[in-house]
């Protein structure tokens, strides 16, 4: 009868290495369940391999854990994972848990197939702390810059109410549909940003490689008359650029050193986010956008059966907008001494008053967190509606700003060749 090595996970969690001896791999496969143990690999075994077989399986898990010989530089390594990632991971994990694997199982099965080198060593050591007897979320604390806290208080609501399939499904949609906003705002900045860049490369090239080579004639050919207003105004700015391109470099490092001083401070950061929020043309998408946000991350976690106080103060940290930050927290005030959510919402003048109303009923009818989730699925919306209508708007505006701009620079050069022409032909 062949015999088959594997490997697997016993009741507590703990990895066994063996072989057994059976018809074909899903006996194998079935002899092991059917003992209380979770394969995670049955291989058949040759003849030349069946004395090794243990000692082999032995020694291949032993150097998994091994560190390559390679020069390790730790301020070059990645630490971070990008946002898609963390999803896929939470939607998988979720789906094995419920399909009633064990999460130490689970982690098991994606650490091997998680092709993100920081997200499987993440994984690897995330199931080690579960094996040691750790709960779940304590091993994602130890890992702030991959789970934050609204990920991380999610998760230890769903262990203390065993519904932890329950709430990793509702943090892999959340994370789903941030995802897909952000993404829209992204792609509504992306065309003017492009417009912009373009059209400061193109005068920029004017200013100092074309101009001075005709202002070269002018002087030649003019002899010394006086140029029109025009054009001496994109003569002196090409001198100006020419001559103080460097500082001009400087400057612009300063004002971008200066803006993220700024955002770090708390004053500025509030005045930067408010005017942020007040902003023409793009002031409408940003209000939209963090109100959604506020909504569906406060309507998520009090769903998952995270407290009000706790969940309004993870909705503060991460609500990406200090201005509704500062109004977060006086709606946490009002909360813990007792009062209703809707006063101090209304008071900040942050919040429309659709918001305000909708939140309102929620409250009234003890639908809280369910009107929070409509509200932020409408704004969603809303977003989607900002993001078209601004970038119909943008389109046309860009595309006249970088005409006016590129054409005055030509108007201002061929106004003194017409003078020139004309003083030929006299």
């Amino acid at each position: 009868m062949p015999s088959f090595a594997f490997v697997a996970l016993d009741a507590q969690g703990q990895q066994v290495i063996d072989h057994i001896d059976a018809a074909n791999q899903t006996e194998a496969t079935n002899l092991l369940r059917s003992q209380g143990l979770f394969p995670t690999s049955v291989k058949e075994q040759t003849a030349g391999s069946k004395a090794k077989g243990k000692k082999t399986a032995a020694t291949s898990v032993k150097s998994a854990g091994k560190k390559s010989a390679g020069i390790s530089l730790p301020f070059l390594e990645k630490k971070t994972i990008k946002s898609a990632t963390l999803t896929i991971f939470t939607r998988q994990l979720a789906t094995l848990i419920d399909a009633g694997l064990p999460l130490l199982r689970g982690l098991t099965v994606l650490g091997n197939q998680e092709p993100d080198l920081v997200l499987k060593k993440t994984i690897s050591q995330l199931a080690d702390s579960v094996q040691s007897g750790s709960n779940f979320s304590d091993g994602l604390l130890a890992h702030p810059r991959i789970f934050n806290k609204l990920y991380v208080n999610m998760v230890k609501a769903g262990e203390l109410g065993g519904v932890l399939e329950i709430v990793l499904n509702r943090l892999a949609e959340f994370q789903e549909k941030a995802e897909k906003v952000k993404g829209k705002v992204k792609s509504a900045m992306m065309y003017p940003s492009i417009v912009l860049i373009i059209a400061v490369v193109i005068v920029a090239g004017l200013l100092v490689f074309i101009v001075p080579k005709f202002e070269q004639i002018f002087a030649d050919m003019l002899g010394g008359k006086p140029l029109p207003l025009i054009t001496q105004i994109v003569v002196g700015a090409s001198r100006g650029i020419s001559h103080n391109i460097l500082w001009i470099f400087l400057l612009g490092g300063g004002i971008y050193a200066g803006f993220k001083y700024l955002a770090a401070t708390p004053k500025g950061s509030v005045l930067l986010d408010e005017f942020m929020l007040k902003a023409p043309l793009f002031g409408d998408l940003t209000r939209k956008n963090a109100i959604s946000r506020f909504t569906r991350t406060l309507g998520t976690l009090v769903t998952s059966g995270v407290p009000i106080l706790q969940a309004l103060n993870i909705t503060k940290e991460t609500a990406g907008n200090a201005v509704i930050a500062t109004a977060i927290s006086k709606i946490h005030d009002s909360v813990r001494e007792g009062e209703s959510i809707v006063r101090p919402m209304e008071a900040s003048g942050v919040f429309p008053p659709m918001v305000v109303s909708m939140v309102d009923v929620g409250e009234e009818t003890g639908q809280l967190p369910e009107m929070l989730l409509k509200v932020a699925d409408l704004y969603d919306d809303e977003v989607d509606n900002a993001v078209a209508g601004l970038t119909s708007l943008m389109e046309p505006i860009m595309i006249v700003f970088l005409a006016v701009v590129v054409g005055g620079i030509v108007v201002a050069l061929f106004l003194p060749l017409i003078g020139i022409i004309q003083g030929m032909q006299q």
